[in-house]
């Protein structure tokens, strides 16, 4: 059975959009390892339709010379959550159809390794209430915005989770990864 891990740049005011906001901080390769250790245990890549659409023209490109994750983005299985899109042109990619709780369980159920989501807010929401994330890896940069969609959304269900591990980074960026409550 596998299990889902999420990874999410954000601010300290919970801003997850757009993170074009985090390139000021640079990328600390501390990071980089952090999240190729969240992707080497992921045989699955999850995402929301927006995510998708995203990622689709910015790493179907990209070959290894131009990013070391490359590979993972472009090589392995992907499937998108969406009751809109209809045509997933990225090599191995599938669509799931609208959100559905019991396909995402199915989708745990038959997948060895872990299920990547990175972004995809509306997604991960809805995977948090109903239980589904075994990881969530929050990146937090030291800035509020003030402003932008946020991915603990007010009048969200309230979600406890466990705090399995932390890092701090040279740019100031803090990696706390949480799991379910016990």
């Amino acid at each position: 059975m596998g299990q889902i891990a999420v990874h999410e740049f954000m601010s300290l005011d919970g801003v997850y959009e757009n993170p074009a906001w985090t390139f000021e901080f640079g990328f600390d390769p501390k990071m980089g390892e952090t999240l190729a250790a969240i992707t080497a245990e992921s045989t699955a890549i999850l995402l929301g339709r927006r995510t998708y659409e995203m990622f689709y023209p910015a790493w179907s490109t990209r070959t290894v010379e131009d990013d070391p994750g490359a590979p993972f983005f472009n090589e392995t299985q992907k499937y998108v959550v969406s009751g809109t899109l209809e045509d997933a042109r990225w090599n191995n990619s599938t669509i799931l159809g609208p959100y559905s709780p019991d396909a995402l369980r199915d989708l745990k159920d038959r997948t060895d390794g872990s299920i990547y989501v990175s972004g995809s807010g509306t997604l991960v929401r809805g995977l948090l209430a109903d239980g589904l994330v075994d990881e969530l890896h929050l990146f937090v940069f030291p800035i509020a915005l003030g402003a932008g969609e946020k991915l603990f959304a007010d009048g969200q269900t309230q979600t406890k989770l466990s705090l399995m591990e932390t890092d701090a980074y040279e740019n100031g960026v803090v990696h706390l990864a949480y799991g379910p409550a016990s």
